[in-house]
């Protein structure tokens, strides 16, 4: 079964997260999705979580649900080289690395601003998206 990404449809650095994320998954496990439509809110729900409650990256992975550092460095893990290298952090304990993750989510409007929700994802990402 192939992980699938949830992200915030309204930000920008979200989604070029998303893209920066899919030119470097060669495999092609990841799928795609906002969090804000109905099939993201459907996954949330399926495994408990509500989109007010998943206010950060979400990877949902053999049935499990991860989140903030710890769902970007699991997904860091299947990218090509060198960002897989970027799982050995899993090692440092969560409160430190969710301490930086909030720093970034705190500012990511101002780093990139917001997104038009309505863009069309680009070729490459369509066939991924749920």
């Amino acid at each position: 079964m192939k992980g699938v990404i949830l992200f915030d449809g309204t930000c920008a650095f979200c989604e070029g997260s998303v893209k920066f994320i899919a030119r470097r998954d060669r495999a092609r496990y990841f799928r795609f999705g906002a969090s804000q439509s109905p099939g993201g809110a459907a996954l949330l729900a399926d495994h408990g979580f509500t989109r007010d409650l998943a206010r950060s990256i979400v990877l949902i992975e053999d049935g499990r649900v991860y989140l903030r550092s710890t769902a970007s460095l699991r997904i860091a893990r299947r990218l090509t080289w060198p960002w897989r290298l970027a799982g050995l952090c899993l090692w440092i304990p969560v409160p430190l690395r969710d301490a930086g993750y909030r720093v970034v989510a705190a500012i990511r409007h101002r780093l990139a601003g917001k997104s038009n929700a309505c863009d069309v994802p680009p070729p490459e990402l369509r066939d991924r998206m749920i």
